[in-house]
């Protein structure tokens, strides 16, 4: 079987896949709204709350990264940790100094759901359970 050491059960799985999901639809939804970056905008409020934020996250799913056990389990978590680390850039540089960044957000992002659906689909459904057991 395979080991994981954050992602060990069903439920924790489809929280992570749902989470993967919500971002993906917001960095897909950042598509909308171009960047002019804290070094080249007008410094607004929300752009130091995003820096603030996506630091915080990308600093969190790197130390999950570190922690992560199954080569499976520890690539869901790098690309995590890469898509919020293309959002602190992108909040950082702005959309024309790095416009790569909105894409690779997204790219990472849409492997991360497809590698979090595969460790949800490793465990079996709680119904199958209950039928090993009788």
């Amino acid at each position: 079987m395979i080991e994981f050491a954050i992602l060990n059960n069903r439920k924790r799985a489809l929280i992570a896949l749902i989470h993967s999901v919500v971002f993906l639809g917001v960095a897909v939804h950042g598509f909308l709204a171009p960047k002019a970056g804290v070094l080249h905008g007008s410094g607004l409020v929300g752009d130091y709350v995003l820096l603030g934020i996506y630091s915080i996250v990308a600093s969190i799913l790197a130390w999950l990264v570190s922690i992560s056990r199954g080569s499976t389990e520890r690539l869901y978590f790098a690309l995590c940790t890469c898509s919020a680390s293309f959002g602190l850039l992108r909040t950082i540089l702005g959309d024309p100094t790095l416009p790569a960044a909105q894409f690779l957000r997204v790219a990472t992002l849409a492997l991360a759901v497809a590698v979090g659906a595969w460790i949800l689909r490793s465990f079996p459904i709680p119904a199958q359970q209950d039928a090993a057991r009788e």
